[in-house]
Formats: C-alpha cells, structure tokens, sequence
C-alpha cells in the first residue's frame, strides 16, 4: 500500500527525516522542566534506550541538549579533557570521522588520525598499525559514515580496540535503532547517538550510551561547561531526570513516543529489516535507472545511500532536486569533493512501496534529462 504523507513531502534524508503523525502528535503539550511529570518521562527515555540496547546496569544514559555533534564533542571534551596523559586516536573514512579530528584539535586534545578513502571501510589493521602508538587511549571512530553510507566493520573494529585496552568511542549515530548493535560484548565505553536518526523522533538532543566505569571517574575532567558529559550525567541521576539546563522539552515527548513506536514495530532488529529492504531495492533501481552506488554493495549500510550523477549532458543535481520536490521527495546532495554524487535516505516513517513510487518517478526525470 502506498504511504501517504501528511506533510507536503517525505524526506529521503539521514535526519531530520520523515516522522509519523503520533510522534509529531506528542509535541502538541507543553511541559515544564522541572515538573515531576516530565522528569519522569526523561527517566523513561533512560531507560528505554538500555532496553533496547540490550545493555546491563553496567551502562548508563545521559541526554544531551544540541544535534549528535554536541554529543559527540561532549563525549570527546569530558572524557579526555584535562587528562594530559590522554591521546585519542580517530580513524576516518568520511567527514563524520574528521569532524572528530576537529573535535579534539579545537579542544586542544593530544590525538593522531589515519584514513582511508571514502569509498572504502575501516580495516582492522589500519587501527593495528595505528595502535603502535602506546601513547593512545582513546578511539573514535564512526559506524556508518553518512557521508556515503558505508558500513564499517564494528565487531572486527572493537575486537582489535579492546584487545589493546583502550577507551572505545562509537560515533553511531546514523546506525543506533536501525542496526543491532552488541554493545556490552563489544567493550564499547561510549556510544553516541541522536534523537532524529534511526529512532524516528524529531531534532533537538542527542544521547550517549556509557559504561559506568568509563564514566565515573570523570568528574571536573571537562573542559567545556555546558558539554560537561559527567555533570549532566551526574544532575541527571540525583535530580531524577532533571537536566541541568532548558531541555527541548517538545523534542523530548516525541522521542518518548518513538522510541514507544519502536517497541511497536518489533524492536530494532524489525526496524534494520525495514530499511534494508528498501536500501536494497533503492540500490539496484537506481543503478538500472544509470546511477551507479560510488560504494561497493558489499560496503552498503541500509540507511543511506550514495549515487553517482546520471552520465548525461543535460542532467543537473538541481533538476532532479526540484523535479522530485514537487511530487513530494526531498533528496540531498553529496558531500563528496572529488566526485559528483547525490544520497538517497530510506530511514525514517517510510516503506518500500514509496521507494517503488520514488524510482518510478526517476524514470520519468530521465526522460526529461535525457
């Protein structure tokens, strides 16, 4: 059957993404920060994202105010910070990766990097190779590289870490609720995800997923005040979910419904066979419409995709952008330098039948294009 928006387009975004009406519903109240009704519902989020992670009181959650970026300097500031003795390593194959290079250069945090291109994974023995380094701690590293929606290896890439006994921070932010992750058996300390990804809420906080013991020894080791990952943690817990400063309160009700339309849905491993279907189809429609995946099938996430231009003269990122706007898709654009590319999203409130609708209606974009 096909879905039919009640918004005047979906979006084929990696978030903000397309929400249901019953998250978009949950906004429609108004909620004090300090009400004991609304702290409640933040204790529930925390513990629904345990749950759901499938994760022991070994682990804590802390809500973030801000877009996944301010988690993930958060995670970056609070845990190495001030501690001179400390050296994060970043490995990256994709903006999201250099974004935490900046991350730890603007904090003034000691930190090496190594990468590979952007159309390839992360292997385990590049980090090997980097790990030669004894001076290292910390690593960081992204799950699926939203710049071209490349899935690296994370049980293979913890193993390595872990075996090493360094600090393991995961960038999942494109991969949490839409991909099972085995966190506690991977040894990963932090993991990072956001309210407006793959648990289908609305933009305004992102959270973190942290072991205790990474965590509870890093009290005053911030260097920030407001991204201070201890502190809000800490207000968290003995306050009962109070944050320590205005949360997006509207932001936070939907997310309580998501992740409740999550549950509904089957869980996360129902979810990851909803977005793959639809990558999958996505994928092999677009290349026999002429758009080549720049990443190997092999490599593909299931939330989003990377396409190579139409080899035509006449075809313009543009024209299709706002050929598709008007029969209700929002597309984006590629985040590549070196190569002419465009992505495609199918995560979100989505279903096959409107990639079918959206593939149908690249056909008739190339006609236009020639």
């Amino acid at each position: 059957m096909k879905h039919i928006p009640d918004n005047d387009y979906l979006l084929l975004t990696p978030g903000p993404l397309s929400t249901s009406k019953r998250v978009r519903a949950a906004m429609l109240k108004d909620f004090c920060t300090w009400d004991s009704d609304y702290m409640q519902v933040v204790q529930e989020i925390r513990e629904s994202l345990l749950e759901i992670a499938s994760i022991s009181t070994n682990y804590t959650s802390i809500l973030m105010q801000g877009s996944g970026s301010y988690a993930i300097e958060s995670v970056i500031n609070t845990a190495l910070g001030k501690n001179k003795n400390a050296k994060l390593l970043v490995v990256e194959n994709g903006e999201y990766g250099r974004r935490i290079s900046q991350i730890a250069k603007r904090a003034d945090i000691a930190h090496t990097s190594v990468s590979v291109s952007e159309n390839a994974i992360i292997t385990p023995s590049l980090v090997e190779c980097a790990l030669e380094d004894r001076e290292i701690t910390h690593v960081a590293f992204v799950h699926c590289e939203t710049t071209t929606g490349i899935l690296n290896p994370l049980t293979s890439l913890c193993k390595v870490i872990k075996e090493r006994g360094k600090i393991l921070i995961v960038d999942a932010m494109s991969s949490f609720g839409g991909i099972p992750i085995d966190i506690e058996n991977l040894g990963i300390d932090f993991l990072i995800s956001s309210s407006n990804k793959c648990i289908q809420g609305v933009p305004g906080f992102a959270f973190i997923l942290a072991r205790i013991n990474a965590l509870q020894n890093l009290e005053g080791n911030a260097t920030s005040l407001a991204l201070d990952m201890y502190a809000q943690w800490e207000c968290m817990e003995r306050l009962g979910g109070k944050w320590r400063f205005t949360s997006p309160t509207h932001a936070v009700m939907a997310f309580r419904e998501a992740l409740r339309e999550l549950k509904d849905e089957g869980g996360i491993e129902a979810r990851h066979r909803r977005y793959s279907t639809m990558q999958r189809h996505l994928a092999s429609g677009m290349e026999e419409l002429g758009y080549p995946c720049y990443v190997d099938r092999a490599y593909h996430s299931p939330i989003i995709t990377t396409f190579c231009y139409l080899n035509s003269k006449n075809f313009s990122f543009e024209n299709l952008y706002a050929f598709l706007k008007q029969r209700g898709f929002v597309i984006y654009p590629g985040k590549l330098s070196k190569a002419d590319t465009f992505r495609l999203g199918n995560i979100g409130d989505l279903c096959l039948d409107d990639i079918k609708t959206l593939l149908g209606f690249v056909g008739e974009f190339n006609l236009v294009a020639g």
